[in-house]
């Protein structure tokens, strides 16, 4: 009778145990969304949850790509159509709010990061820089797009109505969208009951709890070499957005033009290789990287203050880092790579 009820104790811990570690099972998925893959991870889920879990994602992830994307047929490009009209139309809510929040980040930077510059990137075609013909817009055609200065402020918005009298508005939210569908799909992971998860958009990523009894490891890229440059433990939740001129690029008659542009002067921005955003909010580290490249070396420290910002690291086009004091007690650099750092005054 011993013998039994020891054998019985020993069966019902097996199959707790074993209980237990199928709930901290570890899953993944991958699909193409915003024009890059995406990596979803969860941890302790059930193959049942993960699963059901990853459906939502793409049927959200392909909804908001078709929605947000200038180049389907669409909310914004129906949006960027009317806009040129001159006439007040109803917009949907999902554009409303791309616009309300993009405006609140565009009005802090400067307009450093204009997500109303939409026909200078067309101009530039950079979605378009793996074909093998592709050449920088002639000056004449920059010179006009600057002459209108296209901003959201330009933008009228009357309730669920929008208009504007500058017909070179065209919005494009490539700086803001992946950030922004992090943050919406992660606030649906944790609806689900899912605590310990990263989404990864290309190497911009958010991050919630943990991976079992460590944090999430976060490798940050070099931007000149096929390496790591520096790994950070992410704390609860934290997104983490780097904007880096080797992300979409091509060369023409010797010179790299890239693909982040600067509103004030119609090219790519220059002085700098990479910036990194450390934040809780997807969409604000989304845009702050990419309005501190624009900002370059000189002016970066002042916009970060206006976004109040804590943890920065900008690499300028010598490959010296710059990094603020809460960002540098974060990183841990790859001791195989030479690195000159100086350190900001705290923002």
């Amino acid at each position: 009778m011993l013998k039994k009820l020891t054998l019985l104790l020993f069966l019902s811990l097996t199959v707790s145990l074993a209980a237990c570690e199928k709930t901290a099972e570890e899953h993944h998925h991958s699909s193409l969304h915003f024009g890059t893959l995406i990596d979803i991870t969860l941890y302790d889920v059930s193959a049942e949850e993960a699963d059901a879990a990853f459906k939502q994602l793409d049927e959200d992830f392909t909804y908001m790509h078709a929605a947000w994307s200038p180049w389907e047929s669409g909310s914004i490009a129906r949006t960027n159509l009317l806009l040129k009209t001159g006439a007040a139309f109803s917009s949907g809510p999902g554009v409303l709010d791309l616009i309300k929040k993009s405006s609140i980040i565009s009005d802090k930077t400067e307009q450093l990061f204009n997500p109303a510059i939409g026909e200078l990137i067309n101009l530039w075609q950079i979605h378009k820089h793996k074909d093998p013909d592709i050449k920088p817009p002639e000056k004449h055609l920059i010179k006009a797009f600057l002459k209108n200065k296209p901003q959201l402020s330009d933008i009228n918005i009357d309730g669920v109505k929008i208009q504007t009298d500058n017909s070179t508005v065209s919005l494009n939210f490539g700086a803001f969208a992946k950030g922004h569908a992090i943050d919406i799909e992660m606030e649906m992971l944790k609806n689900r009951g899912i605590k310990n998860a990263i989404i990864n958009t290309g190497g911009d990523l958010k991050a919630i709890g943990s991976h079992g009894t460590r944090p999430w490891y976060i490798a940050i890229k070099h931007p000149r070499l096929d390496t790591w440059l520096a790994k950070i433990e992410t704390q609860s939740e934290e997104s983490v957005f780097t904007s880096g001129d080797y992300e979409r690029f091509y060369f023409y008659k010797g010179k790299r033009y890239h693909h982040i542009l600067d509103p004030r002067t119609g090219y790519p921005a220059e002085g700098v290789q990479s910036v990194t955003v450390l934040h809780t909010d997807s969409g604000l580290a989304d845009a702050a990287a990419t309005a501190l490249f624009v900002a370059g070396p000189e002016k970066w420290l002042k916009i970060a203050r206006n976004l109040q910002l804590k943890q920065v690291m900008l690499i300028d086009d010598k490959g010296i880092i710059h990094v603020s004091p809460a960002m540098k007690k974060r990183l841990k650099f790859n001791s195989q790579i030479e690195t000159t750092l100086l350190t900001t005054a705290p923002l």
